[in-house]
């Protein structure tokens, strides 16, 4: 296995950098950061001084190194398709911000682009590197929980207008969605991950009243959602997500089965199996990022992915969330998103999910 130092260029210098910035830090002996980008030159100063890692002016200062290996794209949803063809197109690995894209086709196009390129793409969706992840993925894959039931997962946390009051935050052209795309895409990944895609979903989705009250709100996306979905092996299962709850509580995945049951609230694992058996695991149930900071977490699993990306790369295998497997949150999403709007139209509240 290879064990080169990486030269990586960033591009997207906003909120969601920071933890970007110190796992480049902390990885400073695998990395080799040539320059971080925006257009802005405010932000790129600012970013500096906070971080004192090296910016440039230019993309194309980035794009156009012979000796770049690859980039991290954090910019906003709607700009993914487009920045991502044009890495490809330089011969550049991507680890990309969540989500996607801002639509279905531009997802597909982003995957479609790295795969036709040879290249390695990368996702963003740090929940599966949390030790109790991990813990109850294993268990799920050995059977301690039996046949699967009865799931459900809840991701009631709290976004005040202020943020929502941002140019382009919460708006469908620019996120390409609310709740589920922006906020619950990381968890609703995580329950992907452990139980896979469901076949049917029916449900609803909604503006709540606490924007569409507020003129300073830019937002036409959902943030109350509520959802039943039928999988295959007889399993029901329910999601409720919003940013409406004040003042935030811990992201929780419940799954029972005939064996025992399991609890994931924020990264604290409770597991009770029927033969008396107990186990923990992972840190306590704070909320970690659910409340009026959304950036109120620590950087210890976007290092995780960080990481993860460059042993993919030197090993020459797929990234543990690649484009492929970060289709199966957006496929999921969309059929939400599809049965919440059937439903509106009169024309039914159930649709079939599909593959991505």
């Amino acid at each position: 296995m290879s064990t080169q130092r990486r030269r990586i260029g960033v591009v997207g210098l906003g909120m969601a950098s920071a933890p970007h910035a110190q796992s480049l830090i902390d990885l400073a002996g695998r990395v080799e950061v040539a320059g971080c980008f925006s257009p802005s030159a405010d932000r790129r100063a600012a970013f500096a001084a906070r971080h004192g890692l090296p910016v440039v002016d230019r993309l194309e200062s980035l794009l156009e190194d012979p000796a770049l290996s690859a980039v991290l794209l954090l910019t906003p949803p709607d700009s993914h398709a487009g920045l991502v063809a044009r890495c490809a197109a330089a011969g550049k690995h991507v680890l990309l911000e969540k989500p996607l894209d801002a639509t279905p086709e531009g997802a597909r196009a982003v995957v479609s682009a790295m795969e036709d390129a040879g290249l390695t793409l990368g996702v963003v969706l740090q929940h599966r590197f949390r030790d109790s992840v991990e813990r109850l993925a294993a268990l799920m894959r050995d059977g301690a929980l039996g046949r699967p039931l009865t799931a459900a997962v809840s991701v009631r946390w709290w976004r005040d207008n202020a943020y929502y009051a941002q140019p382009g935050r919460g708006m469908k052209a620019r996120d390409g969605g609310g709740v589920l795309l922006t906020q619950a895409i990381h968890t609703l990944d995580a329950f992907v991950g452990l139980v896979g895609l469901p076949e049917r979903i029916a449900g609803f989705a909604a503006t709540s009243v606490l924007r569409t009250s507020d003129p300073a709100v830019g937002m036409d996306t959902e943030d109350v959602v509520a959802t039943a979905l039928r999988y295959g092996n007889g399993m029901l299962a329910t999601v409720n997500a919003t940013t409406a709850v004040h003042p935030g509580y811990p992201e929780r995945i419940e799954i029972a089965g005939t064996g025992g049951s399991a609890v994931l609230a924020g990264d604290r694992l409770e597991v009770q199996l029927v033969n008396g058996e107990r186990m923990t695991a992972g840190a306590d149930g704070a909320t970690l990022g659910g409340g009026a900071d959304p950036m109120a977490f620590s950087h210890q699993h976007h290092r995780a992915v960080l990481s993860d990306f460059l042993d993919a790369l030197d090993e020459g295998r797929r990234p543990r969330v690649d484009g492929r497997e970060a289709l199966k949150v957006h496929r999921l999403i969309e059929a939400m998103l599809e049965a919440s709007g059937l439903e509106a139209s009169g024309r039914g509240a159930s649709v079939e999910v599909g593959t991505p």
